[in-house]
């Protein structure tokens, strides 16, 4: 055989660091704006070297996901605040509209709500509920919720088990955030609309919890066909006005 194997290498402790962060951050669990622990108490609890830690956070600050501020340690940025990532800046090249993005969200999340009413362990099912409790407390407090509900759509991502879906939806992170952000921007012009969306949110994580992939599927179509439609009936009223 002419091609040239390499031998396989054990994974790096600071790359099992770096995604046992990414991971807290993608699911919320450490939010925008949070100060993250000195890397002398993250070592401690990951039972790791300072130096490991330290490289693991520099890849997250390169990537925009963490900033150091001077003298007050490392925080975790905001997502509008980050450089737009390349998936992003592909979508704005090609001037794609919030209907573009949800026709896109169609395809990837009914599919990964069905795996998730196959595959969700019970710490899945714990994220999507903290996610969807912090969605309520938000909305109820007169904010629009954009990031518990970035986060309850990543946990749903997470508890598919499959990497490749994972993978993509951190690519789509941020202009999931920017959509859900607009989106809830227009829907909370009436309160009616954004208790539907909790309500459609809550039917979600019902039948996940359910183990029902067929009903998951159905109320992931259901929640974005919602917002479709809203937003084309939107975009014709503004032009027939």
């Amino acid at each position: 055989m002419s091609v040239r194997l390499k031998p396989i290498k054990p994974k790096k402790i600071s790359d099992q660091v770096f995604d046992q962060l990414r991971d807290l951050i993608d699911r919320g669990q450490l939010k925008s704006g949070e100060k993250i622990l000195p890397e002398r108490e993250l070592a401690e609890a990951m039972n790791v070297s300072r130096t490991t830690v330290r490289n693991a956070i520099s890849r997250l600050v390169f990537m925009g996901l963490l900033e150091h501020k001077q003298g007050q340690g490392t925080f975790v940025r905001p997502p509008e605040s980050r450089e737009a990532n390349p998936l992003a800046l592909a979508m704005e090249a090609q001037n794609a509209t919030l209907e573009d993005l949800l026709e896109v969200r169609m395809g990837l999340e009914c599919n990964a709500a069905a795996l998730a009413a196959e595959r969700a362990d019970e710490a899945d099912i714990r994220f999507l509920e903290q996610s969807l409790k912090e969605m309520r407390s938000e909305v109820t407090s007169g904010r629009l919720g954009t990031e518990a509900d970035v986060s309850f759509h990543m946990a749903i991502s997470y508890a598919t088990k499959n990497p490749v879906q994972v993978h993509i939806m951190r690519s789509f992170y941020d202009f999931l955030f920017f959509g859900i952000k607009e989106n809830l921007y227009y829907l909370y012009e009436e309160a009616s609309r954004i208790q539907q969306i909790i309500d459609q949110h809550k039917a979600l994580f019902e039948t996940i919890r359910n183990r029902d992939p067929d009903a998951a599927r159905q109320a992931m179509q259901t929640h974005i066909f919602f917002v479709l439609n809203f937003f084309r009936n939107r975009e014709k009223e503004e032009l027939e006005g």
